[in-house]
């Protein structure tokens, strides 16, 4: 596992976090006994944080799919006597570790995707309304 694992898993802790808490927000409850100027605002700033939370997550996404459609199984494609050089540990070794960052990046796409699809409708809801009041 790379060094940066523990600070890449604790950043996608705190954006899954944000995402799961947006998710939560019920907006009825959120502008209950808001109206006018005040409505509007709550409304704009709840809207301008989910946008920027589901833009975070689609970055992030992309970063994560580079890794998962890397493919660490490359050397099978080369001879056998390519793959058994020094023994084949170091390969075996080095490919064991690549697709170990894949299962882990595979994993950490789907808890983002899993939130953003909760996420992506509120933002929807959440600009029906912006429409509505202009």
């Amino acid at each position: 596992m790379p060094p940066d694992a523990d600070v890449t898993a604790a950043d996608d802790e705190a954006l899954l976090t944000r995402l799961r808490d947006l998710a939560l927000v019920d907006l009825d409850a959120l502008l209950v006994g808001t109206e006018g100027a005040q409505y509007r605002e709550l409304l704009w700033a709840y809207a301008e944080d989910v946008e920027d939370a589901l833009r975070t997550a689609r970055e992030r996404a992309g970063a994560l799919l580079r890794q998962v459609a890397a493919d660490p199984l490359t050397l099978l494609d080369a001879p056998y006597a390519t793959r058994a050089r020094d023994g084949g540990r170091d390969a075996a070794d080095r490919a064991a570790r690549r697709l170990q960052q894949r299962a882990l990046a595979a994993r950490a796409l789907a808890r983002i995707d899993d939130l953003a699809a909760h996420l992506f409708p509120r933002l929807l809801e959440v600009d029906r309304r912006r429409a509505s009041v202009g």
